[in-house]
């Protein structure tokens, strides 16, 4: 199965990156006009999600809650990253996206993220290629 490597570099330990554009680079590099792109994040502490990408603070917002639904406390893992695993549970490591006219198909305020939780790190995110058949 072909897929595009899509790199990300985070500079703090929570943070989250409009990675829309380098989606749609990937899309072009795939050659897919019509169907789904699947993206997937191989890592256990950062995850992926679609959300509002016209005000900024909207990034912000997705930390606090996360730090809010998952909190640091004593847990049993001893890296010190358990909060990470389990906000990185909570969103996912896969997105499956519809793509027209080779381009991504979302709504008018809608982009993707890469969500950091246990940075700073090189990541990197599999995009697959998933062209609709027939009729």
């Amino acid at each position: 199965m072909r897929y595009v490597e899509i790199a990300v570099s985070t500079r703090s330990r929570e943070e989250v990156l409009d990675i829309t554009a380098r989606v749609e680079d990937a899309i072009r590099e795939l050659g897919l006009g019509e169907g789904f792109v699947v993206l997937f994040c191989p890592h256990t502490t950062a995850a992926l999600t679609v959300n509002e990408t016209a005000d900024p603070n909207v990034r912000s917002d997705v930390n606090a809650a996360m730090a809010a639904v998952v909190p640091r406390v004593p847990f049993r893992h001893t890296e010190g990253n358990s909060p990470a695993h389990f906000r990185s549970a909570l969103l996912g490591p896969t997105l499956m996206l519809p793509v027209e006219g080779g381009r991504l198909s979302l709504g008018t305020w809608q982009g993707v993220y890469f969500c950091e939780f246990d940075g700073p790190r090189r990541r990197r995110i599999r995009a697959y290629s998933l062209p609709l058949t027939g009729g």
